[in-house]
């Protein structure tokens, strides 16, 4: 039986493809970056994918993940392949050699033992968030993270000056990157837009600043400051994202919770995605999810995920998201939750970011590879070893 389109890819990839550029296993040609990006991919006969958006299948040159949203949808192995079933047909598969990760990304979604076995031999994460993007659950091996000693210095550094110095740079970083991607937005607008953009960019950078500054030598001795900096960096932020938008949006400000405006939804979804991959690279690195130092510990929840995401926030899902919607981009709601079409295209364009390729450490890498290069820098950092510098976004 012949093989369906998406699974023949070439033989060899005759030219490595520009950095605003990935090559695409669906449609065999490459693809531009997320804000250009056309979704009506062609899909030949025999390559089943369902038409309801249940199933996504992003592919790029190194791999590829399957992002799985629909009832009673099944996911199992079949061979060398993860087959996705519904009503106990194949309507998805793809060979685990091309898989980084699945993503399951709603209720009602089962699948095997023997499949999470191979994955977790073959070192390929499962991650579960709800419907609206709040992350659930990730699945690796655990002997991914058999460490004992690191857990053990990012358990003390709460309590000294190694803690201390990883908040501020954790605040310095995202209000760094806040500020980057405003002059960014700022670089397509003229007048009193980008003026406005400028000069709250000019004040984010004054706010880093202060941040790297203050005093103290534990964590609990810096965060109440820090979080100050951090919430007036965050109001100025969004209001000037709120100002670029277009009114039709309906965008009034930033809600992490509960029902709002599509926006919002559509941020808190892709957030999500960006939660599933911090996730995987925090426990590759060696650290414990749960202990975190400017978010403070709760049973259930994350800190030290959440911690490492703040970096991210702005390279990966807010440029991906904002940029799309800048130029066009449509969000359709259901009962308050984004629509499958808009799930598809949140997923697709920060997926495609975090395979884009950006400069860090004086070299060209993969945003993906980025996030772990960073879970393993901190994890060195609270050893003693290195000195913690978060990923700087390149305008």
């Amino acid at each position: 039986m012949a093989s369906p389109a998406f699974l023949q890819y070439p033989e060899a990839i005759r030219r490595k493809p520009p950095a605003s550029e990935q090559f695409n296993w669906i449609s065999g040609a490459y693809d531009v970056l997320p804000e250009q990006l056309d979704l009506d991919l062609p899909v030949l006969d025999d390559a089943i994918l369902p038409d309801d958006s249940t199933v996504t299948l992003l592919a790029t040159e190194n791999g590829a993940q399957l992002l799985v949203a629909g009832f009673g949808l099944y996911i199992g192995k079949k061979g060398e392949r993860i087959v996705v079933k519904k009503s106990g047909k194949v309507c998805a598969q793809i060979p685990f050699m091309r898989a980084q990760e699945v993503i399951i990304a709603s209720r009602g979604v089962s699948f095997s033992s023997d499949l999470l076995e191979e994955l977790c031999a073959r070192g390929i994460r499962v991650g579960c968030m709800t419907s609206s993007g709040r992350p659930v659950a990730l699945i690796t091996s655990p002997l991914l993270t058999a460490t004992v000693e690191t857990r053990r210095r990012q358990l003390a550094a709460s309590d000294n000056e190694r803690g201390a110095e990883f908040c501020r740079w954790i605040v310095a970083g995202k209000l760094h990157n806040q500020e980057k991607l405003l002059r960014y937005f700022g670089k397509s607008r003229d007048g009193a837009r980008r003026e406005a953009l400028d000069t709250t960019a000019t004040t984010l950078r004054r706010l880093r600043k202060d941040a790297l500054a203050v005093e103290g030598s534990s964590c609990d001795a810096v965060r109440g400051t820090l979080m100050g900096l951090e919430g007036t960096g965050g109001r100025m932020y969004w209001q000037r994202i709120g100002d670029m938008l277009p009114d039709e949006l309906g965008f009034a400000g930033r809600h992490h919770q509960g029902p709002g405006d599509a926006v919002n939804a559509a941020l808190n979804y892709g957030y999500g995605i960006l939660y599933t991959h911090v996730w995987g690279a925090v426990m590759n690195a060696g650290l414990e999810p749960f202990a975190g130092f400017m978010h403070v510990d709760r049973s259930g929840k994350p800190s030290m995920v959440l911690d490492m995401v703040e970096e991210f926030r702005q390279p990966v899902v807010d440029r991906a998201i904002l940029t799309w919607l800048n130029k066009g981009g449509r969000l359709g709601l259901t009962k308050g939750m984004l629509d499958a079409d808009a799930k598809e295209n949140v997923a697709a364009r920060v997926l495609l970011r975090m395979n884009a390729t950006e400069r860090h450490r004086g070299k060209n890498h993969e945003v993906r590879s980025i996030i772990q290069m960073q879970a393993r820098l901190a994890a060195s950092a609270l050893r003693g070893s290195r000195q913690y510098r978060p990923f700087a976004f390149q305008w």
